[in-house]
């Protein structure tokens, strides 16, 4: 995915125009050697023939282009970034290794999308009548098996997503510390689920085991992120503050989780009476 050939546009009528794209797709602080690779992914667009050329692009506000080109908003170009990586999923990691304003808002959204795989596999492994209909059945043998093992490795996935989305060493070998961290802190997040969820009521347990796979997942991928930006971990405090931000922010995508799957277990359940 990180090495993915990726083209982007660009569609402005001045040469002034043009410079200011380029400073925002290559900013000042980006190395000479990372600057060139960024410019060789550029296209100024001269002909009609070009649009085709190009994965997407920015465009001169008020300049016609096609749809997979975007406006270019000079005094909010961070809109312009939330609107391309809304529509163009599967060129997060191209675009945030090749580009840095796509970076910081490319890694949140891995983070964001692996916590919520977690928190919906968690809550489906919880209810039985959902698992099969999902899962092969080998996911489906053993609690820990079904949970730890899937959670971990997702988050050993989401570690290499980043990792390629920040133009970092990507892989087992190369990422061994990190990944070690992972492993290490599975049995944790683990036991404060099994915790929570013995102390409330069957629903709300639901709702609690998802939000600590979230949360726990979450703060495992800004912890990966500042390691990769900053060179440096979270504290024990700083932990406990993304933890805490995640198990509010999660709280809605959880609960809707934990709907979507209730009513696929009742509605596999009556099937089943049915038959």
């Amino acid at each position: 995915m990180s090495e993915r050939p990726i083209s982007m546009g660009v569609l402005a009528a001045d040469d002034d125009l043009y410079s200011l794209i380029l400073s925002f797709l290559i900013p000042p602080e980006t190395s000479e050697a990372k600057a060139r690779q960024a410019f060789d992914c550029i296209l100024r667009v001269a002909e009609d023939q070009d649009f085709g050329r190009c994965d997407l692009g920015l465009a001169q506000s008020g300049i016609p282009h096609p749809e997979h080109f975007y406006a270019f908003e000079s005094r909010m170009p961070s809109a312009t970034v939330k609107l391309i990586l809304d529509d163009h999923e599967d060129l997060w990691v191209p675009l945030a290794k090749r580009f840095l304003p796509f970076r910081e808002s490319a890694v949140q959204r891995i983070i964001w999308k692996i916590s919520k795989e977690n928190a919906y596999f968690t809550v489906a492994t919880a209810l039985p009548n959902v698992v099969p209909s999902i899962f092969t059945l080998p996911w489906a043998v053993g609690e820990f098996a079904s949970d730890t093992a899937f959670l971990t490795m997702n988050q050993v996935r989401m570690a290499f997503l980043i990792a390629a989305a920040s133009d970092s060493d990507v892989g087992y070998q190369r990422q061994k510390a990190q990944i070690s961290s992972i492993v290490a802190a599975a049995f944790g997040w683990r036991a404060i689920a099994r915790e929570m969820v013995s102390k409330v009521p069957a629903g709300g347990g639901l709702v609690s085991k998802g939000l600590v796979s979230f949360a726990g997942t979450y703060v495992v991928g800004v912890g990966l992120d500042r390691v990769l930006r900053f060179g440096r971990h979270l504290t024990r405090e700083e932990k406990r503050q993304q933890y805490a931000y995640a198990f509010e922010r999660g709280r809605e995508s959880v609960h809707q989780i934990v709907e979507s799957l209730t009513a696929l277990g009742r509605s596999t359940a009556n099937a089943r009476a049915v038959s």
